[in-house]
């Protein structure tokens, strides 16, 4: 039996069925846990033959760990527009924290429930495919409009330095399981990464002072 009253089987095929399959696997990994969630409860919640899982994933690891990705690709961060890199980064940065905890909670739950034991993966690895990168592609947007306003040059910065700040709330929200605090996000924004991405910029103006932060 699961916790959840099984749903009537449904004709679903392709990416639809798939989609289906990894939003059940979240659900019950959400109310259950790692240790708890079976291929029998996902298959049930979802309205399904146990058959259809294992023509996808191997074991629950392989399948949770699909879970997890599909979940964070499917619930992105909000990118903002504030006029100025400085605003765009505290908002992004901010939303990232707040929208990525609780996730990064049940995430840090699985692998310390058996998830890294099991997957043969090293923690680097079950890192990467749990937490992820934040596309660089993605919140090159951000960094674009301030190259186009002049606050940075993008042709002079390294990608690592302008993911930076984003792998550094990853970090915390790994360490922590709940959102950064201002201060921190506030931190890493202004005495670290504004500081570091000016000093690449050539020559003066508005790229080559840092925003004084609000009183």
């Amino acid at each position: 039996m699961t916790s959840a009253a099984a749903p009537s089987r449904q004709r679903r095929r392709g990416s639809e069925l798939e989609a289906a399959l990894l939003d059940a696997a979240w659900d019950e990994l959400l109310e259950t846990g790692f240790a708890k969630l079976t291929m029998e409860s996902v298959a049930s919640r979802a309205g399904t033959g146990i058959a259809v899982l294992y023509r996808r994933w191997a074991n629950k690891n392989q399948l949770v760990l699909a879970a997890l990705e599909h979940y964070r690709n499917t619930h992105p961060v909000e990118l903002p527009d504030t006029g100025t890199l400085r605003g765009d980064l505290l908002a992004a940065l901010t939303g990232m924290g707040e929208a990525r905890a609780a996730f990064s909670a049940i995430a840090a739950a699985a692998a310390f429930s058996g998830l890294l034991a099991d997957t043969g993966l090293t923690p680097a690895q079950v890192r990467e495919r749990i937490l992820g990168d934040q596309p660089l592609s993605r919140v090159r947007v951000i960094y674009q409009r301030a190259h186009d306003r002049g606050e940075i040059d993008l042709k002079r910065i390294p990608p690592a330095v302008l993911a930076m700040p984003f792998d550094l709330v990853r970090h915390d929200l790994l360490m922590d399981l709940k959102p950064l605090k201002p201060a921190r996000v506030t931190s890493i924004v202004d005495e670290i990464f504004l500081p570091l991405v000016h000093s690449y910029h050539d020559g003066p103006g508005p790229a080559g002072t840092v925003p004084p932060a609000p009183a």
